[in-house]
């Protein structure tokens, strides 16, 4: 096999441009409109997204989780509550997402504080759930240490033979959180690596429009 040379790959930007006249007033009808495009095209799991946190140790971390809700204070992810991203959130409750969506040649990142959502909220969307998934929320306690595969499919097959026919309950270690933005920065790439970053930081109860340099 072929050794790769990562120095080698590239790949030059030439979909779209981005320009300020163009974008919304509200970088949340902004959201929604690339959001949309990007939907319609052929990327997979467009609603994945990048979440950065930071530890008590200071150590960042990143992950993706997926995106599953949005309302007018922000973006709606859900988690278990005892996992390192929720420690991390304890600790700081600053964090970040990343869109990254290749087929459209844009990004999107937001930063802000992070809260969590009531858990009548929560428990309307873990319903929603398919049923593995809900077993899989129970058998789980992300981010400890455990044996074996063997272990975590052990647990889940007595779980889901407590549950096989009773209704599936929420964790009480389980539930969601919103991102409430502070900043949101929307990336178009461009050719000759001159892309287009265009800023929205909140100022008071306006969102004030900056053009970035690449």
């Amino acid at each position: 096999m072929k050794k790769i040379t990562l120095a080698d790959l590239r790949k030059d930007y030439t979909l779209h441009g981005l320009h300020e006249a163009e974008m919304a007033a509200d970088p949340f009808h902004q959201f929604e409109q690339w959001f949309q495009t990007v939907h319609d095209s052929t990327e997979d799991e467009v609603n994945a997204m990048t979440l950065a946190t930071v530890g008590s140790d200071g150590q960042p971390r990143a992950r993706v989780v997926l995106l599953k809700e949005v309302d007018d204070q922000g973006f709606i992810f859900f988690t278990n509550y005892e996992s390192q991203k929720a420690q991390d959130l304890a600790h700081n409750p600053k964090a970040s997402v990343l869109f990254f969506w290749p087929a459209v040649e844009r990004q999107i990142r937001i930063e802000g504080v992070v809260e969590k959502i009531d858990s009548v909220r929560s428990e309307a969307y873990f319903k929603t759930r398919p049923k593995g998934s809900r077993l899989g929320a129970l058998s789980s306690r992300q981010s400890r240490v455990i044996g074996s595969r063997d272990e975590l499919e052990q647990t889940f097959e007595q779980v889901q033979e407590q549950f096989r026919d009773e209704e599936i309950p929420m964790p009480r270690f389980w539930g969601g959180y919103r991102l409430i933005p502070l900043q949101f920065e929307f990336w178009q790439g461009r050719t000759n690596r001159l892309h287009d970053r265009l800023r929205y930081r909140r100022q008071g109860q306006a969102w004030i429009l900056d053009r970035l340099s690449p």
